[in-house]
């Protein structure tokens, strides 16, 4: 279980991540974190790997601080959490010394599976592969706890599809995953329940077995929060 309690983040001395925001995550739930961007969603991520200071609140992983459970916790980030300067064979044996029930073995036929080059440095891989790179050292980690911040950003359609069969096909029955994305087509038929956020507030937490039977799409529940209206534009076109 991930409990986030009463925690608050700024930046600076007025940009807000987090307002006094409480949440509980239940083991092996699949949540999506949605919202727009700026909206708090990375912020609420870091805050659960214990990776920014906090203002006010504290977080705990099955009743325990969260640097006392990095060993059942991975986090994948579209910012990269890799060594540029390695290559990824490398980088893989640095995680197999250091991380606990890393596989390398799955980690070099994900590695061929995205067709990356082994010889290369990291640094001088492209975005997409780069990302591609973080999702092979994070899911060989074997954690319990997965977050993932924008793991789409950088990669096609058919790399996206790739990626959730890869998820899926990964999953076994106590993993529990985060996904923090402003692209909500690509997690509504794999997550159960979403938390929304705007300007550091949450929203809303449902569960997308009842956004279904009232016959609703994940869209079109966020654009009713955010108070988004498709036909916006056609205002500048009638002054």
């Amino acid at each position: 279980m991930i409990e986030v309690i009463e925690v608050r983040k700024y930046y600076g001395s007025s940009a807000t991540g987090l307002e006094k925001e409480s949440l509980t995550i239940n083991k092996g739930e699949i949540v999506g974190i949605i919202g727009e961007n700026g909206s708090g969603k990375t912020t609420l991520l870091k805050a659960i790997m214990g990776l920014c200071e906090l203002n006010e609140g504290k977080v705990l992983i099955e009743g325990k601080p969260v640097e006392e459970m990095y060993g059942k916790m991975a986090y994948i980030t579209c910012e990269g959490s890799y060594f540029p300067s390695m290559k990824p064979l490398e980088y893989g044996e640095f995680l197999l010394n250091t991380v606990p029930g890393f596989d390398m073995e799955r980690y070099i036929k994900l590695l061929k599976y995205f067709e990356l080059d082994v010889k290369q440095k990291i640094k001088n891989l492209s975005h997409g592969q780069k990302a591609k790179l973080e999702i092979s050292a994070g899911f060989c980690k074997r954690a319990e706890y997965i977050l993932m911040d924008e793991p789409f950003i950088g990669k096609d359609m058919f790399t996206r599809r790739d990626f959730l069969k890869l998820m899926i096909s990964y999953l076994k029955d106590n993993e529990t995953i985060l996904i923090a994305t402003h692209l909500v087509d690509e997690i509504e038929n794999f997550v159960d329940r979403v938390v929304i956020l705007r300007y550091g507030r949450i929203k809303a937490d449902l569960l997308m077995d009842d956004i279904k039977e009232n016959n609703r799409d994940l869209k079109s529940v966020l654009m009713e929060i955010t108070g988004y209206r498709e036909d916006k534009y056609r205002h500048l076109f009638t002054m």
